[in-house]
């Protein structure tokens, strides 16, 4: 599990539409929520989907936007996201290499764990702002989209993160 302070690894997946995405990419625009979870169409996957699909006005009013990531491959990906008419970015990691790379991975790498991190640019890439772990759960996952929303308006007033 990667800690608040510490510098976020880039990498590169791909998403439903087929396009590369990278974190450096991503950065780009701003702060980014990025979620890891086990499987496209289970059921607290699907909560947990539909919720940050519900946050995704108010996360893009201070400036965040949403990436999610999981195992399953870009045509699951697609599917999901169409099914449950999702805003943002769903990547493939078949590999689980950034699964790994992120501290997502457990029980010697065959599961995904519930892992929301808040990412922020930071001079050569990203840094983990924030994160929070709930692997049965959507509610912890909730209360961290509530935080940084908080955190944005506290911190930078009505603007967007990071301005």
């Amino acid at each position: 599990m990667l800690a608040i302070g510490q510098p976020a690894p880039d990498f590169e997946l791909v998403d439903g539409d087929g396009a590369t995405v990278t974190l450096a990419s991503l950065l780009t625009r701003g702060p980014v929520v990025l979620y890891f979870y086990p499987a496209d169409f289970t059921p607290v996957c699907t909560a947990q989907a539909c919720m940050f699909r519900d946050w995704t006005q108010e996360l893009a009013a201070v400036g965040v936007r949403v990436v999610g990531i999981s195992p399953q491959g870009t045509a699951s990906k697609q599917k999901f996201k169409d099914k449950h008419t999702l805003g943002f970015t769903l990547l493939a990691d078949p590999e689980k290499k950034v699964i790994r790379a992120y501290g997502a991975a457990f029980l010697f790498g065959m599961f995904t764990r519930r892992v929301t991190y808040l990412i922020e640019p930071a001079p050569g890439g990203g840094v983990i702002a924030d994160r929070v772990v709930a692997n049965l759960s959507v509610g912890p996952h909730r209360a961290f989209l509530e935080r940084v929303v908080g955190k944005a308006v506290g911190q930078w007033g009505s603007g967007a993160v990071g301005q």
